[in-house]
């Protein structure tokens, strides 16, 4: 697969029948986003400690039952953990910090903000310190997008699988692209002066300040002075659509919930989606409100991304994933991406685990 993303590097921690896991790393920062939390017992420690916000779908356990790891693992750490997820996730990450004990809670360990996403879109927000042993604190509800820095923002949409799911949709900030040929034709000479317009767009105070820049006339250069550099920077940008991610699994194919998905991650670059079972146990796939290779193939032809990767499939088929694949015709323009159909390591057997010696 190319590399589309100037700041976004996802990676899918899972197999196909594994878990979903996705972690989408933030290039310039170094720092990560998790889309749920399953089994995650192979993911080094090196990983959770980058993980600055969590993304559950919704809290059956192969989405959420990896969270006691990443509280083991991060609750030392000072820094505060973002949560996301549907209505009811603050209680449920209470009863997990409930189950233990926090006796040696000291000074510097971090908090985890659970921020429960409303139907209406508002984002109701607990906080839960560390050196407090855990101890909630309300911090009110907002609107807006649900998180974001210069490089990303995340959004999302409540779907139904008998019980609230969110899927996600995460875009990468706007870039700093100059156009060489409009360069040229408006006579903007390159040089130094651009790290001061970058730094004023990354800044996001171009509007209304001042640059000098050197311009071409006729051959003979000399330094100008834009009063906006937003302006002068309209003028010789390159124009390219930022990238996107969408993030969707456990959905009952239904016109409310394909609606939805087409307001949220229409024409993203790749859509990570569920494709759980075959075309002939589409009655299976309604019961339990998953996605047949049908409903799949439909959901690409309405919302055609540039990439699609299927997984979550049917634990059923364990056997190979080669008649779900077959079964997958995505319409032109979009490319189905393949990956291996288990990723974690198989459990030991007793008689593989070593006997202690006499020493």
């Amino acid at each position: 697969m190319p590399k589309p993303f100037r700041y976004l590097e996802p990676t899918f921690f899972a197999g196909l029948f594994d878990d979903p896991l996705l972690l989408v790393r933030v290039r310039p920062t170094g720092r990560a986003l998790l889309f749920d939390c399953g089994k995650m017992h192979h993911l080094a420690k090196r990983v959770y400690t980058s993980i600055d916000a969590i993304f559950i779908s919704h809290a059956h356990m192969d989405h959420f039952m990896g969270m006691d790891s990443v509280i083991r693992h991060s609750h030392a750490s000072p820094r505060t953990i973002d949560v996301f997820g549907p209505p009811g996730l603050s209680k449920r990450m209470a009863s997990k910090f409930a189950c233990y004990d926090w006796n040696l809670a000291d000074t510097f360990w971090g908090n985890f903000r659970v921020n429960e996403i409303r139907p209406n879109g508002r984002v109701a927000s607990m906080l839960y310190s560390g050196p407090e042993a855990f101890a909630a604190s309300c911090e009110g509800e907002r609107n807006g997008v649900l998180y974001g820095n210069r490089h990303l923002t995340v959004s999302g949409t409540q779907c139904e699988h008998h019980i609230p799911v969110m899927a996600y949709r995460i875009d990468e900030g706007a870039t700093f692209v100059l156009d060489d040929e409009r360069m040229a034709a408006e006579g903007v000479k390159k040089g130094e002066w651009l790290k001061d317009m970058e730094k004023l767009f990354h800044d996001g105070v171009m509007e209304g300040s001042p640059v000098k820049y050197p311009h071409d006339r006729g051959g003979i250069v000399e330094e100008r002075v834009a009063p906006d550099a937003a302006e002068l920077y309209q003028r010789i940008r390159k124009f390219e659509e930022p990238a996107s991610i969408g993030y969707v699994t456990d959905i009952g194919y239904s016109e409310e919930n394909v609606e939805k998905l087409g307001g949220l991650v229409q024409g993203v670059t790749l859509l990570v989606c569920e494709c759980a079972f075959l075309a002939s146990e589409s009655n299976k796939a309604g019961l339990s409100r998953h996605l047949c290779t049908t409903q799949f193939n439909e959901l690409l032809d309405r919302l055609r991304p540039r990439y699609v990767l299927p997984m979550h499939f049917s634990k059923t088929y364990q056997r190979g994933s080669d008649p779900l694949y077959q079964e997958i015709e995505p319409p032109p323009g979009v490319t189905v991406l393949k990956i291996p159909d288990r990723l974690t390591p198989r459990p030991i057997m007793e008689s593989e685990v070593p006997r202690p010696v006499e020493i």
